[in-house]
């Protein structure tokens, strides 16, 4: 009787401290962007990669070689295409060039990579001044990726996209070490 009076009691203290326990408030950009603007207007031009976490190491592996990464969003060929041109600086000096092509799901930020069907990509606001989270799904892997406008943002914003994704099952926690000079980018 002991025992069972003991399991209800730890599993009502279990649903009380879930309740008070709740991840951060994060919300998925919509289509009326900032000051009015359209998606993705306030979005195109130059990012800088600062993060990444995930719920294990292997689906931050293809970041372990990166130095910095350095953006560029752009209107593609057709309105609902996005042009990303990007340039990776690796952590033995290279610079390697990148590009993208996101088609626009309607009516939502939602993201689709050319050519690869089972990658989905979710843009989410941050409370960081000049940032953006990304949430990337594909074929066994979930990311989440903190870019920002600033190659070195405050510290303040890692920690909070740190603490947002830990609570989100993300045990995996990578931060650029952005210590040598950004490439330049190909195109603009």
């Amino acid at each position: 009787m002991f025992h069972q009076i003991w399991a209800a009691l730890l599993y009502l203290y279990g649903i009380l401290l879930n309740s008070i326990y709740q991840c951060p408030e994060h919300s998925q950009l919509t289509t009326q962007g900032v000051d009015g603007k359209e998606f993705p207007e306030p979005h195109l031009g130059q990012w800088y990669f600062i993060a990444g976490a995930a719920p294990t190491k292997e689906e931050l592996a293809t970041f372990d070689p990166v130095d910095n990464i350095v953006f560029n969003m752009a209107v593609g060929s057709e309105p609902t295409q996005l042009q990303l041109h990007a340039t990776i600086r690796t952590k033995n000096g290279s610079c390697v060039p990148r590009e993208w092509i996101y088609h626009l799901t309607e009516g939502s930020t939602d993201l689709r990579t050319e050519g690869r069907p089972d990658m989905k990509t979710k843009l989410f606001s941050s409370s960081c001044p000049g940032g953006i989270m990304l949430k990337e799904t594909g074929q066994g892997y979930q990311r989440f990726l903190l870019y920002n406008r600033l190659p070195h943002p405050p510290e303040k914003c890692v920690e909070e996209f740190r603490s947002l994704t830990s609570c989100l099952d993300s045990k995996a926690f990578l931060l650029t070490p952005r210590k040598q000079e950004a490439c330049k980018l190909s195109k603009d």
